[in-house]
C-alpha cells in the first residue's frame, strides 16, 4: 500500500488539473473525486492551486458546474477579507522578492482613507507606501498589482519606459489594470433613477 494518503482506499479515485481561462481565478485547479463523499462539494486554496473535492459519481458536466460555483464562493470569501497593515507589509516584502529581487524595501506600507482619486502612492525619499481604502475588498491580485506598482516607484520614481519595463515582472499587470479601469468606468456611468421615480 502506498504511503501517499491520496491513494488509500476511499480517497480520491481521479484527480484532474485544469486551468481556468482568465480572471482572478486563474490558478491551477485540481479536482479530487472521492467514493466516500456522497453529496458535499468543498474547495480550498493550496498555494497557487485550487483544490475542489467532489463525489466520485458526478458527471463531467456536474463537475464543471460545481468547480465554477466553488471558485465563485472562494473569490467572494477572499474579497471580503481585508488584510491589515502588517499583512500589507509582508505582501510587499514577498512581491519585492518575487518581482524586483528584493531591491524595493519600503519603510512602511499602510491603508489610508484620504486617497479618493489614486489607488496608491509612494514617497521614495521616505520609503513609504500608502494604499487607498477603496482597494479593500478587491481581488488580491489587484491589491498586489498596486503594491508592485508602488514598490517599483521606490526603484524608478516616474512613469517612463524604465518604470513600465520594471513592472512587467508582476505577471498580472495587464489583468489588474483592466480591472481597475473597469471600476473607474463603472463609477463614471450615470446611475439609473430610483424605481419610484425619485
Amino acid at each position: 500500500m502506498s504511503a501517499d494518503p491520496l491513494h488509500r482506499a476511499g480517497t480520491p479515485q481521479r484527480s484532474t488539473t485544469s486551468q481556468p481561462p482568465s480572471g482572478p481565478r486563474a490558478s491551477a485547479i485540481e479536482v479530487r473525486r472521492s467514493a466516500r463523499r456522497r453529496r458535499t462539494v468543498s474547495a480550498y486554496r493550496e498555494g497557487d492551486r485550487t483544490i475542489v473535492l467532489i463525489p466520485a459519481r458526478m458527471s463531467e458536466a456536474e463537475e464543471q458546474r460545481w468547480v465554477s460555483v466553488m471558485l465563485d464562493k472562494l473569490a467572494a470569501q477572499e474579497s471580503r477579507r481585508v488584510p491589515g497593515d502588517a499583512e500589507l507589509a509582508e505582501r510587499a516584502e514577498r512581491l519585492s522578492a518575487q518581482c524586483f529581487g528584493g531591491r524595493a524595501r519600503p519603510t512602511s506600507v499602510r491603508w489610508v482613507t484620504n486617497q479618493n482619486t489614486r489607488w496608491g502612492s509612494c514617497t521614495p525619499a521616505e520609503g513609504s507606501i500608502r494604499l487607498s481604502h477603496r482597494l479593500q475588498g478587491m481581488p488580491e491580485y489587484v491589491i498586489d498589482y498596486v503594491l508592485a506598482h508602488e514598490l517599483a516607484h521606490l526603484l524608478v520614481p516616474g512613469h517612463g519606459p524604465d518604470f513600465w519595463r520594471l513592472l512587467e515582472a508582476y505577471p498580472r499587470t495587464e489583468r489588474a489594470r483592466g480591472y481597475l479601469e473597469g471600476v473607474v468606468a463603472a463609477e463614471r456611468l450615470p446611475h439609473p433613477p430610483d424605481a419610484r421615480g425619485e
